[in-house]
């Protein structure tokens, strides 16, 4: 059984950053709600996190958690909330500091041989960020580290591998994060490091053979990298029983569909395509609510996928190529999440299509899926092909969608895309894009007066697409893609550039 570390969030918004710096250590782990704590039993449980909140301990209402189900069991470390948890809970005192610790401190104490700070030197960089500090430790603890205005900045329970700490390892702002993560991990739960991209192929396909034995399964493609490597993982396990079909929702890429559906066939999948364009804009038909367009272009999906799986017979199975990401923005500490926007992996089927449904990246964050492809030997052209929002680009249009506006942001897009590659720029971004805006600009074209739309342009970087910052862009090279675009783009005379982060900012504008 595989070796994991359990992550149990409070609603930090850096919980996933825990889960990413373990995963480095080749450490299997999953982050679970702490008030939602799965059963132990089905894990190799080798250790568990409690995360940070921002919540305060001292509050009424804050977070509360029995332990007693892994505390001197499986080593625990405390981060944060955690910590305060835990030295309040048994015994020990907080206070509400005079000025929020929030930022860049030093460790001034770290204590002998102790094995979380195994490598760690004394003035290692840490990262404050709570608004309570503990100033009376438990009586069967001890301090581990003081920074030079926090003297409980991390303790231990005497006797056990029970750790909290009042800084943020998982930050890149403290150093030796990693570090102290690995010696958690590594170190004193004596994790073996072994879950590489290979050993998940192997386990996968294992699973996927058990788990779908002859049964037929259906796959939604979309040209991206999620679904791909979903469907080289099945096509592994099940081979030509697993049923592909992609969708022309007439919202792709400029000649998208016809250019993946024939590198798929290159791959050996057994896939279909299937033009419904049409369908896609009569149902977008005067709708400008971005979730209303995602809807309908969910509900549209559906239907079509449903209508092209029932000419094959028994089919069992539907696969998705939900990952992590969209799990964890789908789940809250405090139930259903708010909506950011809906996912169109996560929250299941419509009863009538009475398939079950198989995931076999739900566990992994984007990088992590790019790695799988790469020992599944997938092109490296699909695996850094940009991602790509599931509704396409209805939802980089703004406002009521029509076949003559996608058209027009293909062309717009096509500019964009072609040119940061022609640059040596596409490799560099995350994600990039155009998005065609609900409003028209005075301009002058020849002796002419016009009077047409604004396009922006997108550009972010990021390591999963749960924060992004924007691209630095050369001025030269987005001057040559304003240029292409107005001079050869009918219908748009601006083009403006964006430069928000996220957060506040969405990588979409709907």
């Amino acid at each position: 059984m595989q070796e994991t570390i359990l992550i149990l969030d409070f609603g930090s918004q850096v919980t996933q950053l825990i889960a990413r710096r373990i995963r480095e250590c080749s450490v299997y782990c999953e982050i679970h709600p702490y008030n939602h704590i799965p059963d132990l039993s089905a894990y190799n449980l080798k250790g568990v996190v409690l995360s940070g909140s921002p919540y305060s301990v001292l509050d009424v209402n804050a977070p509360q958690i029995d332990t007693s189900a892994f505390r001197k069991h499986v080593p625990m470390l405390a981060i944060c909330y955690g910590a305060q948890y835990l030295a309040q809970h048994h015994g020990g005192k907080l206070s509400t500091a005079k000025t929020r610790e929030y930022g860049r401190s030093n460790l001034s104490f770290i204590a002998p041989q102790n094995p979380l700070f195994k490598g760690i030197l004394e003035d290692s960089q840490v990262w404050m960020s709570h608004s309570d500090t503990i100033v009376e430790l438990p009586s069967d603890t001890k301090v581990i580290c003081s920074t030079k205005d926090v003297r409980i900045a991390g303790f231990q329970f005497e006797n056990e591998d029970t750790f909290a700490i009042q800084f943020h390892p998982e930050v890149y702002h403290s150093t030796d994060g990693k570090r102290l993560l690995e010696n958690f991990v590594i170190g004193i739960c004596k994790c073996t490091g072994d879950w590489t991209s290979h050993s998940f192929v192997q386990t996968t396909v294992e699973q996927l053979k058990a788990q779908l034995g002859d049964d037929k399964v259906i796959l939604g493609l979309s040209g991206g990298v999620d679904s791909s490597v979903a469907a080289v993982l099945l096509h592994q396990a099940i081979g030509q029983n697993l049923h592909c079909i992609f969708v022309n929702n007439g919202l792709l890429r400029k000649q998208e569909y016809e250019d993946v559906l024939t590198s798929y066939k290159g791959m050996g999948l057994n896939v279909r395509g299937v033009d419904a364009k049409q369908r896609f804009y009569k149902v977008l038909d005067g709708v400008s609510d971005p979730e209303q367009k995602r809807k309908a272009i969910g509900k549209t999906f559906i239907d079509v996928f449903d209508s092209e799986a029932h000419t094959i017979d028994n089919v069992k199975w539907l696969a998705q190529g939900t990952i992590y990401p969209d799990v964890i923005e789908s789940m809250s500490v405090n139930g259903p999440s708010a909506t950011i926007k809906s996912h169109h992996n996560v929250g299941g089927l419509p009863d009538y299509m009475k398939l079950k449904v198989v995931e076999p990246l739900r566990t992994l964050f984007k990088d992590e899926v790019r790695r799988i492809g790469t020992s599944l030997g997938m092109s490296p052209t699909l695996l850094q092909r940009h991602p790509f929002p599931g509704p396409g680009l209805a939802i980089r249009i703004l406002g009521a969608v029509t076949e003559s506006k996608v058209q027009l942001l293909q062309e717009v897009d096509h500019i964009f895309i072609q040119t940061l590659r022609q640059y040596g720029w596409y490799d560099k971004v995350w994600q990039a894009g155009a998005i065609l805006l609900p409003v028209q600009s005075v301009g002058v074209m020849g002796d002419e007066r016009t009077y047409e739309y604004v396009v922006a342009l997108r550009a972010v970087e990021s390591t999963d697409g749960m924060t992004a910052d924007w691209v630095h862009l050369p001025y030269d090279i987005l001057s040559v893609i304003s240029n292409e675009i107005i001079n050869k783009v009918k219908g748009v005379n601006r083009v403006v550039y964006d430069i928000s982060s996220k957060p506040p900012a969405t990588i979409e504008w709907e």
